[in-house]
């Protein structure tokens, strides 16, 4: 097998097509969770808490006389965890479904010609 060839099956097994489907919605995604985490909740929640502190911006908490942004890290570390509960909802509510879909009733299966015949006979048997 040639090299071209070789790779066009590797490229082109459905594997790697469902893969780089879902890394481009994911990355798709990524952007609506981080729009979501950086311009809604993450301002919802801290801005109480800065103006209780009298600030304007997170990362303006830092230890004094040193580099040190903690506050940077306060945010980053509040973004996670609003990433990882907002995801995990999301797994949540598709098991959910999974779980209502896999619950329906499954239709007894028909009985097979054989046993159709062996039915008839013990009908027949008991007249």
């Amino acid at each position: 097998m040639g090299f071209v060839s070789e790779f066009k099956a590797f490229a082109l097994r459905g594997n790697v097509v469902d893969l780089a489907v879902g890394v481009v919605i994911g990355g798709a995604f990524s952007k609506i969770i981080g729009s979501l985490v950086d311009d809604i909740i993450t301002p919802a929640v801290l801005t109480p808490a800065l103006n209780a502190a009298h600030l304007t911006n997170l990362s303006e908490l830092m230890i004094p006389g040193t580099a040190i942004k903690y506050g940077n890290f306060i945010s980053t570390c509040i973004s996670f965890a609003i990433v990882a509960f907002a995801l995990f909802m999301i797994v949540k509510a598709i098991n959910s479904a999974k779980k209502k879909e896999d619950a329906k009733p499954v239709p007894e299966p028909e009985p097979s010609n054989q046993e159709k015949l062996l039915m008839e006979i013990r009908d027949a048997l008991k007249k």
